[in-house]
């Protein structure tokens, strides 16, 4: 059975909260426990521009998660959709979670007139890279970064 896909809720924030953990483990980062809380709180302001959603078992369990946000593209009329971040618990993986939720966003895209989903892994994350170059097509783009 597909785990049911729906927006975050405020009473989920312990199980995300360990999802979150769990995501920050895997990519070897750590964050301040005030960032945390920052970016659990701007997941939940409607009026925000990060949103996020999350994937519940047939037992209520929280077992994964996907944040993104939108932003005016220069190519299109419509906004284009930054899958930020996506995780499903190590238990739950090969369950159809990672799928059900990319699947879900690019249907609430559809419905709103979005221009794309865009996101990005690790190069070393083949697991990941197995469902998107099922979903999505695997661009030559390189990716820099300035911390600032």
């Amino acid at each position: 059975m597909p785990p049911l896909i729906r927006a975050l809720l405020p009473e989920d924030k312990p199980q995300w909260l360990a999802l979150w953990q769990g995501y920050l483990t895997f990519y070897e980062t750590k964050l301040a426990p005030e960032i945390t809380e920052e970016t659990w709180n701007r997941l939940l302001v409607a009026s925000g521009n990060i949103e996020g959603l999350v994937a519940v078992s047939a037992t209520g369990e929280i077992i994964g998660f996907t944040h993104y946000l939108l932003h005016g593209g220069t190519w299109g009329p419509g906004p284009v959709c930054y899958l930020e971040d996506l995780f499903v618990s190590e238990g739950a993986r090969g369950s159809g979670a990672g799928r059900a939720l990319i699947e879900a966003l690019a249907k609430k895209g559809r419905a709103a007139g979005w221009q794309q989903i865009y996101w990005q892994t690790a190069k070393d994350n083949q697991t990941a890279q197995r469902l998107y170059d099922k979903l999505a097509a695997r661009t030559s783009w390189v990716r820099y970064e300035m911390e600032l």
